[in-house]
């Protein structure tokens, strides 16, 4: 008799979970479109209603907030980043073959990775956080940083991609400059209190204790300074229920347009920082080889952190395994949950 899906049975594969090696806690949220199975599970030192990083997971957060401007005739997503960045924001950070591209970027080619701006978040750069060298990578420095590196393509090149967070840190000036605010004002007041998200906010106070302490393999880390440095590409905390209720509005167009989805699939092909596809502002990330094509979209976190819809069941999965390396469990979990239903 086949398995179903139930709270013992979730609790069981978290339990598991949590045997893994380097997994120290997890928190996973389940439901179904129709609202017939709303289940959270937390594991190990994760309880349910946890905060914690939710990391790039932000990326989606700040595609929505595109997408609402979009609807609101404030900004299309073709226009050239020079149109609302300065000169001196923008100049050589994509120099290739002695010639500045900077000017011919566009939003879009930002936010599909297809912009060919180097990525700040090097080897190098994770080498030094993870080894406890606390640092902040705010937009200037993380600019006058790209500046020094060689882009690999042309902006917007045919089947070229590059996942870079630098391009999500220039959206975040760039909704700045549109609504005269803050992002952490922005995504207050566009998301958080739209959905009535009590528990969700960005990252600000280098002394909040609120989230769940991120490890890297067997090792804590504290990375207060960064992650309240690095707000439009990962700096918002929330709870495993109430990334659920953001991830089920941005499916059903409670945010933007539901029709605007179908722009947004317009896949290339990354294999770094792992194997999936990324459209506009959205990711694909494949199961198993012999369903490589079917569609689990969402966002990864670097902190273990995952928000995906499964539309061939209509399920969402939300949740963290708090582990920078700890993402292939995640996978095997959500994988497993979908062959309960």
């Amino acid at each position: 008799m086949k398995k179903s899906l139930n709270q013992s049975r979730l609790d069981d594969l978290m339990s598991y979970a949590i045997t893994k090696k380097n997994i120290f806690g997890a928190v996973l949220c389940v439901e179904k479109g129709d609202h017939s199975l709303p289940l959270i599970s937390g594991a190990g030192n994760i309880q349910a209603d946890d905060f914690y990083f939710i990391a790039s997971v932000t990326k989606l957060y700040i595609t929505a907030v595109m997408l609402k401007l979009r609807f609101e005739n404030q900004l299309q997503l073709e226009d050239k980043i020079s149109d609302y960045l300065s000169a001196d924001t923008i100049s050589q950070i994509h120099v290739l073959n002695g010639v500045d591209y900077s000017n011919d970027i566009t939003i879009k080619q930002l936010m599909s990775n297809t912009s060919g701006i180097p990525d700040y978040f090097t080897s190098d750069v994770v080498s030094e956080l993870i080894s406890g060298n606390d640092q902040s990578w705010h937009l200037e420095k993380t600019l006058e940083a790209v500046k020094q590196k060689k882009p690999k393509f042309f902006p917007g090149q045919k089947r070229k991609a590059q996942y870079s967070d630098t391009n999500y840190q220039l959206l975040g000036k760039i909704i700045e400059i549109i609504k005269g605010k803050d992002i952490q004002t922005i995504f207050k007041e566009l998301i958080f209190d739209e959905l009535q998200l009590e528990k969700t906010y960005v990252y600000k106070d280098v002394n909040d204790s609120r989230p769940i302490p991120l490890y890297y393999k067997s090792k804590p880390l504290h990375l207060p300074i960064y992650m309240s440095s690095i707000t439009p590409e990962g700096g918002i905390v929330s709870t495993a229920k109430e990334t659920m209720w953001f991830l089920k509005a941005f499916f059903n167009g409670r945010l933007f347009p539901k029709q605007d989805l179908i722009e947004l699939k317009r896949w290339n092909l990354l294999f770094i920082p792992g194997l999936f596809y990324y459209g506009i502002g959205l990711s694909k990330q494949p199961l198993s080889l012999p369903t490589f094509n079917k569609e689990l979209l969402g966002h990864w976190g670097q902190s273990g952190a995952f928000a995906f819809y499964y539309p061939d069941k209509n399920l969402y999965f939300t949740g963290t395994v708090n582990q920078f390396t700890g993402h292939a469990v995640a996978v095997r979990l959500m994988g497993k949950l979908i062959k309960l239903v």
